[in-house]
């Protein structure tokens, strides 16, 4: 593993860096409460704006009253003693028991990006804390519009300079995933293309997670995988089994080329899948297939089988040796009696591929013209055009290096002012990246929930709790942090044990 030192992308501003523990006693509106700023505050918000979706006003807010930093850090602590997963009143100090979360926290480098003055962004690297109170202090005080994530080092990273060159050194790390919509231009059929998003081309963000979700679980026994929503238009998945976050570079670079699938590019449009197809591939087209019926190829999807000239196109993609096959599906489908669905067609033309090769029920004789070369190639034709539309298309170096920096969950997109929420694989029929809560509307929420319950409820531990942050939030601790965190206490018994038995300690 290489040295992660990097001074063109490193920026420090005076004694921030190192004491950004330390609350500003003048009252600063940054400085947290007494309450801290993840408890169930009196503090009030600022009225909301509904036409403003970010503003340093809004984020502010956000970090003072509404970002989870207990759930953050006794995730990334992996220390079952750091915090109560389940969030209840006081289940966050930031102070742990256990050397774990000693040992790992503070070396866990944080990266900043912020903007002194409107339009000026500072970008601030290699940045660590000793404590959830460390952290929080420093987010407030700075107010970054994004904050990344990378490893754990040997040493905390904000040493960097005082430390000799290739001293520090990165020792783990989540596996981790980035998805983006933008990969997906070019078969995006619904008028989207860069940024833009909308509810058609959305759906392959849910085809990717549940193709990745089922073979980082099943092919490499991970447990502990949760997703995120972007903020605005992809999804990224962190992998955090103890062992995901000790796999060397060498081997993070295996994982992520083991899900690679070449599907051509702009200069080179054909892709060939090899023959027999792989079991995970296999796997991925029985899973993408029906969705691709589903919402490629109908009109109120991405019109692949919806009219004469979308049909034609596609069928002029079959291999030569097939356009028998495609000449007979499209006078079919041209007919005025024709009343197929594109579902329907789409059954009907892979029967005839099956039938054309001598297989399927109705498997006819196989012409004598027909070579071993093209009776795969056909066969493999309705799965290099699935996946054309719809497997996942990875940002693989994201994946590969240990010291890679990925966004940080729960923080907000300054483009849509949205937040990066957990998202659960098989909730994601239900999840509209358009309803997820903006800051003006959580502003509104929090407002709304005061003026009608008051400022303290008993029932309320955090603030995040009075707006619709709270199912997400809660699921994420139910369905991920309270198993992983179990999954840690029983490592660390078995290895208490296991160090007993060597010292005959029992």
């Amino acid at each position: 593993m290489g040295a992660a030192n990097n001074d063109n992308e490193e920026f420090e501003i005076g004694d921030e860096t190192d004491n950004a523990s330390k609350n500003d006693a003048r009252g600063s509106p940054a400085a947290p409460s007494s309450a801290g700023p993840q408890s169930s505050s009196t503090k009030k918000s600022a009225p909301a704006d509904s036409s403003v979706v970010f503003s340093p006003e809004l984020l502010a807010m956000y970090y003072s009253r509404l970002f989870p930093y207990h759930i953050l850090y006794s995730w990334l602590s992996y220390d079952p003693s750091a915090a109560n997963p389940g969030g209840g009143k006081g289940s966050s100090t930031g102070k742990s028991a256990n050397n774990s979360s000693a040992c790992t926290f503070p070396r866990r480098e944080f990266s900043m990006t912020i903007e002194p003055t409107p339009g000026n962004e500072v970008y601030i690297r290699y940045q660590s804390f000793l404590s959830q109170e460390e952290l929080t202090s420093a987010i407030m005080k700075r107010r970054p519009t994004k904050i990344d994530i990378g490893a754990v080092f040997n040493y905390p990273p904000k040493d960097n300079k005082s430390l000799p060159s290739g001293k520090l050194q990165t020792q783990e790390r989540e596996l981790v995933f980035d998805i983006d919509l933008t990969d997906y231009d070019g078969v995006r059929n619904c008028g989207c293309e860069g940024a833009k998003i909308c509810p058609r081309c959305w759906t392959f963000m849910g085809m990717a997670m549940e193709v990745m979700d089922e073979g980082l679980r099943q092919d490499f026994g991970f447990e502990h995988v949760a997703w995120f929503y972007s903020g605005r238009r992809g999804v990224h998945c962190w992998v955090c089994d103890d062992g995901a976050r000790k796999l060397t570079n060498e081997a993070r670079s295996a994982v992520a080329t083991y899900f690679e699938v070449n599907l051509g590019s702009d200069k080179n449009k054909g892709f060939r899948l090899s023959s027999p197809l792989h079991p995970m591939l296999s796997r991925a087209y029985k899973i993408l297939d029906p969705q691709f019926a589903a919402c490629v190829l109908p009109e109120e999807g991405h019109g692949l089988l919806a009219t004469p000239a979308s049909w034609t196109k596609l069928l002029l993609t079959l291999p030569e040796a097939a356009l028998s096959v495609a000449k007979k599906m499209g006078e079919r489908w041209g007919s005025t009696k024709d009343r197929s669905t594109p579902q329907e067609k789409w059954r009907e033309l892979k029967a005839a591929l099956m039938s054309f090769i001598g297989k399927g029920s109705n498997a006819k004789k196989v012409p004598k013209t027909l070579s071993n070369t093209d009776r795969i190639r056909i066969e493999q034709w309705p799965v290099e055009t699935v996946f054309k539309y719809t497997y996942p298309r990875l940002d693989i170096n994201v994946s590969k290096m240990q010291n890679h920096l990925l966004k940080s969950p729960f923080c907000v997109h300054p483009k849509t002012g949205r937040v990066c929420v957990p998202i659960e694989v098989d909730d994601f029929q239900t999840f509209d990246p358009f309803r997820v809560p903006t800051l003006a509307q959580l502003m509104r929420e929090l407002d709304e929930y005061e003026v009608e319950r008051g400022d303290k409820d008993e029932a309320v531990a955090y603030d995040w709790q009075k707006t619709s942050l709270k199912e997400p939030f809660e699921q994420f601790q139910k369905k991920f942090l309270v198993p992983l965190m179990n999954e840690e206490r029983r490592m660390q018994r078995e290895e208490r044990e296991r160090k007993a038995a060597i010292v005959g300690d029992f």
